[in-house]
């Protein structure tokens, strides 16, 4: 048996071909396995499990194929998609899981983060991100019509480029004593998030002893994706999107 990882796909309509390459990463890993863990930024943007495009339906039902195979699928908000509800899990047979979590990885305790809660040299998105979590807020965004959270969608993202394009590239990754906070608040020695489409495998100490910090990448030219197995070493796979 083995578990798969995946982050950072942002599906959208303007990317059939990231839609596409999922669709074929499902059918030729995923099916059968023991679990699927999706790590957040599953899609481009998520207004609230009422809107339902095609490309959203489309992909809850593909979702639904891998979890009538036998595969237990999980999913975790990211900071495009975090208005993912239950109603979409239940159509897509997921579970959703709190950020973060840790799960029971064949005997090793792995610490699961989407990862820009990490990133905490970036004081203005932290600001930003602490009140858009804000059960309230998203109470009072959900509760707005459909096309007003469209525009909403679309307005914080074109705020959100112009803004990246101005920060320096090391503020936008992880700081590495909050990751190493991280390690020491959950008493464990693995971490796995995406995020900060930097993919990588990280050696480094926490709760004095070797540590490793796994991340993800994202699916803009290439299928990431994280394989465990029982006994076996992790493995960090990359195939062109174009391949799958």
């Amino acid at each position: 048996m083995s578990t798969l990882f995946i982050s950072d796909l942002h599906l959208e309509e303007s990317r059939p071909d990231i839609t596409g390459a999922f669709l074929g990463f499902l059918e030729a890993e995923a099916m059968g396995v023991e679990r699927l863990y999706i790590l957040g930024d599953f899609f481009e943007a998520w207004i609230g499990d009422d809107e339902r495009t095609p490309l959203q339906e489309q992909v809850a039902a593909a979702l639904r194929g891998v979890r009538d195979s036998g595969t237990a699928i999980y999913l975790m908000h990211g900071n495009r998609d975090f208005l993912i509800g239950e109603d979409f899990c239940a159509r897509a047979g997921a579970i959703l899981l709190d950020d973060p979590t840790v799960i029971d990885l064949y005997g090793t305790p792995a610490l699961l983060m989407h990862g820009d809660s990490l990133c905490t040299d970036d004081v203005e998105y932290q600001k930003f991100r602490a009140n858009m979590r804000n059960p309230k807020t998203v109470e009072m965004l959900l509760a707005r019509p459909l096309k007003d959270r469209q525009l909403m969608a679309r307005q914080l993202r074109e705020i959100s480029m112009a803004k990246n394009q101005g920060k320096a590239e090391a503020i936008m990754d992880v700081n590495l004593d909050e990751v190493v906070s991280e390690f020491e608040r959950h008493d464990v020695q693995l971490m796995i998030h995406g995020h900060t489409h930097r993919p990588a495998t990280h050696e480094l100490e926490a709760n004095g002893r070797p540590a490793r910090r796994i991340v993800l990448g994202d699916w803009d030219k290439n299928v990431w994706w994280l394989v465990a197995r029982a006994d076996q070493p992790l493995e960090l796979k990359k195939t062109p999107l174009d391949s799958v």
